[in-house]
């Protein structure tokens, strides 16, 4: 009951927000309900004068659901189908990952970016856009302000992507008779799953191609989810003995069970249970709803970081991460493009 008295508030404002987002986000997948709630956010806390009596659940939305969310979305990793079928792609994926994140940490050093927003730009550009940004945000402590930002930029060239790509796609001569070619592309120079999921039925749709693309698309863009992984694991070790020192230095008791965090693992068990099921014959439909769940967190999340950003500050502060994110996507473009020419996959 306590809990309620709490929480309440804030969790059904956040509620009121996250439900028509989600439905809104399927109507429209290419903006995504995640966006549209973290928009709505921002415009319903222009509105409230007054937000004490929501802190509490927006804050307990912002960050535990958030989690959850993360943990959740371990339900939809099958480990040996993602690493089967995706294979081929694998080379171009690490080296577009290692390309964006070295992209974000040279410019997080010349232009004095703030590190949490860099990190967030590099890791959601890199991988799967919204979803990792959502795994590493709790991992760094980034605040939602810097969420939001990152989210907001990440969407941005989403939506830029899946215009231009199909035309640009054609223009460079890839191959209009089957959809390998440009399922590898999209799966790994675009970011997040509904906008690479919008590029490739395109293309499938100029050329009468079926699900070609898209299915190679979709694969591709599984296989660079994994580095979720192995990404907040080694961020989660980093801050976890950067913490500890300064505490060691400021005299306090260290204490690795405030510190680590714990959901990353219990994720990487959530995908591990996934994957040893289905080897066992359990289908891959029954964890269907555990992940749609977790995306529906992940939009109840972006409702409560929407609450508790600053709109204007936003904007104003907007122009390095948004150059940086322009740089990390240019960067992901050319290495995919030139690695495929390499492979001869293109």
């Amino acid at each position: 009951m306590n809990f309620i008295n709490k929480n309440g508030k804030g969790l059904f404002l956040c509620l009121a927000l996250a439900v028509p987002s989600w439905f809104l986000g399927k109507a429209f997948p290419i903006v995504g309900g995640a966006v549209i709630a973290i928009l709505a956010g921002m415009i319903v806390t222009l509105l409230i004068r007054d937000k004490t009596s929501f802190e509490a659940g927006i804050k307990f939305t912002s960050k535990k659901i958030l989690q959850w969310a993360v943990i959740l979305l371990g339900f939809g990793l099958n480990l040996n189908v993602i690493l089967q079928t995706g294979k081929q792609s694998l080379p171009i994926i690490i080296c577009t990952i290692s390309t964006s994140l070295l992209i974000a940490y040279v410019l997080h050093k010349v232009m004095k970016t703030p590190a949490n927003i860099s990190t967030l730009v590099g890791v959601g550009s890199s991988i799967c856009g919204g979803s990792a940004i959502a795994a590493t945000a709790p991992v760094i402590e980034a605040d939602d302000e810097e969420v939001a930002q990152a989210i907001s930029i990440i969407f941005f060239f989403n939506v830029l992507a899946a215009v231009i790509f199909p035309a640009f796609g054609h223009a460079i001569g890839f191959d209009t008779t089957s959809g390998e070619a440009f399922g590898i592309f999209a799966g790994t120079a675009v970011n997040d799953t509904s906008s690479v999921t919008a590029c490739a039925s395109t293309w499938d749709s100029m050329w009468n191609l079926g699900a070609a693309t898209l299915d190679k698309a979709v694969t591709v863009k599984l296989t660079r989810t994994l580095a979720i992984i192995p990404i907040t694991l080694i961020l989660a070790v980093w801050r976890t003995r950067k913490e500890e020192k300064e505490d060691e230095a400021a005299g306090k008791k260290v204490s690795m069970k405030d510190i680590f965090p714990f959901f990353i693992l219990y994720f990487i068990a959530a995908s591990i249970i996934t994957t040893i099921a289905a080897s066992m014959g359990v289908p891959a439909d029954f964890f269907a709803p555990i992940k749609e769940l977790s995306k529906f967190f992940i939009v109840l999340a972006m409702a409560a970081i929407g609450l508790n950003t600053n709109i204007v500050k936003l904007v104003k502060t907007g122009g390095k991460p948004l150059f940086m994110g322009l740089c990390c996507w240019i960067g992901i473009t050319g290495v995919s493009l030139l690695l495929q020419h390499v492979m001869h996959l293109w």
